[in-house]
């Protein structure tokens, strides 16, 4: 077995970085058109068209199962994620940015875990080229997460601006209590020493959060894949090297797997939209009302 794995071209990591150089649509500026922007479309139909449809279906009172769904993923936007981390007056802005921020992460997130014909390979079938089926993730693509999250940490700021006003915002980075800072006084200058230092982890802790929030989404979505993709493998080795005694293997090995895409595709999709909304919620919440 562990000759088959060293002689095996079997890479898991290259289904989410070859298409970065093998474009469907070569485009000038990076504008092109590949595997990751055809999701990032599909996940916006979804996040769109869904709702839609259930909405134009007419909303009961006695509400239909699509209807109970739609309403408690609007709940959990309002007051799990929006009330929880934004202050009233920025409600009426942000709100339908971070629900949208979570509809839109757990659409694609969910749609990464479905087989679809995007592999840019093909197998014959009845003497027909058939595209082979792949799972794969936009946001397992880290310029996808971080693009997301530039989003989130320009809207902090510039709230932070606008609502406290360029000296204020600022400030705030500073806790109160420091001992004042006067240059012409001897006794100051451990004063400066400190100030210098607190500013200093202020402004880190600020581009900590921006790398915190891309990669939590990004490790966490690719971790999932390659697992499932591991296992995939692993079990395919298996397979050629036990012959008759593989079915035992599959006897154990299937189920497990069956659990892990259901828990990827359901618990652990949803839970990474959720995460980046409610701490998109709270970061511009903190940005408006830094006091708090």
């Amino acid at each position: 077995m562990l000759s088959l794995l060293a002689t095996s071209d079997f890479n898991p990591v290259s289904e989410f970085t070859d298409f970065i150089n093998h474009p469907y649509v070569d485009l000038p500026l990076g504008l092109d058109i590949n595997k990751g922007v055809v999701y990032l479309w599909l996940s916006a139909a979804v996040a769109i068209l869904v709702p839609l449809l259930i909405i134009r279906k007419g909303l009961k009172a006695k509400p239909s199962r699509w209807q109970t769904f739609l309403e408690m993923v609007y709940d959990t936007a309002y007051i799990q994620i929006a009330k929880a981390g934004l202050p009233e007056e920025g409600m009426r802005i942000w709100f339908p940015y971070v629900g949208t921020c979570f509809i839109f992460i757990w659409a694609m997130n969910v749609i990464g875990f479905i087989p679809l014909p995007f592999s840019g390979e093909s197998v014959q079938l009845l003497g027909v080229d058939v595209p082979k089926l792949q799972i794969y993730a936009a946001s397992a693509n880290l310029s996808v997460a971080l693009t997301l999250t530039l989003v989130t940490f320009v809207a902090t700021h510039v709230e932070g601006i606008r609502y406290n006003g360029v000296v204020g915002y600022f400030k705030s980075w500073i806790p109160a209590g420091l001992p004042p800072v006067r240059p012409l006084r001897a006794g100051s200058v451990g004063a400066a020493i400190l100030f210098g230092l607190i500013a200093v982890v202020e402004v880190l802790s600020q581009f900590v959060r921006l790398v915190s929030l891309s990669f939590r989404l990004f490790f966490n979505m690719l971790a999932g894949h390659l697992v499932i993709a591991v296992f995939l493998g692993v079990g395919a080795l298996m397979a050629a090297s036990l012959g008759n005694a593989a079915f035992a293997v599959h006897i154990i090995g299937f189920p497990m797997g069956v659990a892990l895409y259901l828990l990827e595709a359901t618990l652990i999709a949803a839970l990474q939209a959720y995460i980046f909304a409610a701490l998109s919620a709270i970061y511009i919440g903190g940005a408006i009302h830094p006091e708090h």
